[in-house]
């Protein structure tokens, strides 16, 4: 049996589900979310969580229990709470600037990068040199986070670049003189 596929999800108040045709929605405070429903696997809904079941013990049934639960636990988490990500950027002339739905980047290109940002994702911008991409789909907050991570991904000698912000940096030597 799967360690995270028996736990149930529990529902917050203001979450409602609707299971139908093998895609599931999530509704609450900040959205609505909906995904289908892997083969292999069974949901039961009540009023306070949702448990979810494997058919068989074939492999991709045992594979699609756990992840299936926390698929599930992610929608639930980022209707009420949503998801994060903080992003630093780091060196001389590096900035962002954010206006609407477009993130306006000057990282020492020859020309400024605008990123248009997905539907229901935002990034605030504070002091031009940090990011915060936030949404209630979680596993689209990681791409955009990474996405823009990869216009000018952190270099190893000076640092200088987009990282992650509880990302560390593994820094290298420089050339030394010859003597």
């Amino acid at each position: 049996m799967s360690r995270i596929g028996k736990l149930p999800v529990e529902l917050p108040k203001g979450v409602k589900v609707n299971l139908s045709d093998a895609t599931i929605t999530v509704d609450g405070p900040k959205g609505s979310l909906s995904r289908q429903v892997m083969e292999g696997v069974s949901l039961d809904i009540n009023e306070s969580a949702i448990v979810v079941t494997r058919i068989d013990d074939t492999n991709k049934c045992r594979a699609a229990h756990g992840l299936t639960r926390t698929l599930i636990n992610n929608m639930v988490i980022g209707v009420t709470k949503g998801f994060e990500r903080a992003l630093e950027i780091n060196g001389v002339g590096y900035r962002a600037e954010s206006k609407g739905n477009i993130l306006n980047l000057s990282l020492g290109y020859s020309h400024p990068i605008n990123f248009e940002l997905p539907a229901g994702i935002s990034v605030d911008v504070d002091k031009m040199t940090k990011l915060l991409v936030k949404g209630i789909d979680k596993e689209l907050v990681g791409q955009t986070a990474a996405k823009i991570r990869s216009f000018r991904g952190p270099e190893p000698y000076k640092g200088k670049g987009i990282k992650y912000a509880d990302e560390t940096i593994l820094r290298k030597a420089g050339k030394t003189g010859k003597k």
